[in-house]
């Protein structure tokens, strides 16, 4: 194991040694080099905005059978492709094809999928710029655009 230096000349050894230890640590790295903002289809933002492709279901994962009820989003900014899930019962009657919804990170641990639902890590917050929630709950009438 190597020891650190010491000495009178020693500051730029120790600035270097520090320098490559950080880079090796994965976080640091990942903030650094900015590799969230480049593999992320929302380009680090929190919400954007797309049109519904398709509706699908997915199945989740062991030791549940359930099926995910899910679209396939079409980014407005950049034309990438995502799943975004629908949350609640009964949210998959109030979107269709190409209606203009507003996605989110749905968080989960260190920003994967959360939950059952392999490979989903968006979830619609709005759909023609009404919220889903409000939708869901009878307090809005889908708008026709």
């Amino acid at each position: 194991m190597s020891k650190k230096s010491s000495g009178v000349n020693a500051a730029r050894k120790l600035e270097k040694r520090r320098s490559t230890s950080r880079r090796m640590y994965k976080w640091y790295a990942k903030k650094v080099l900015g590799l969230k903002a480049k593999s992320d289809p929302l380009g680090g933002t929190s919400q954007a905005k797309g049109i519904v492709l398709e509706k699908v279901q997915l199945e989740a994962k062991q030791p549940n059978s359930a099926m995910r009820k899910c679209v396939r989003v079409q980014l407005v900014k950049n034309g990438k492709q995502v799943t975004a899930f629908l949350p609640g019962d009964g949210a998959t009657k109030l979107v269709d094809e190409h209606d203009e919804v507003m996605i989110e990170c749905i968080g989960g641990c260190m920003g994967r999928s959360k939950g059952d639902i392999p490979g989903v890590r968006w979830q619609v917050i709005k759909v023609n710029d009404q919220s889903l929630q409000a939708l869901r709950g009878g307090k809005l009438e889908k708008a026709r655009k």
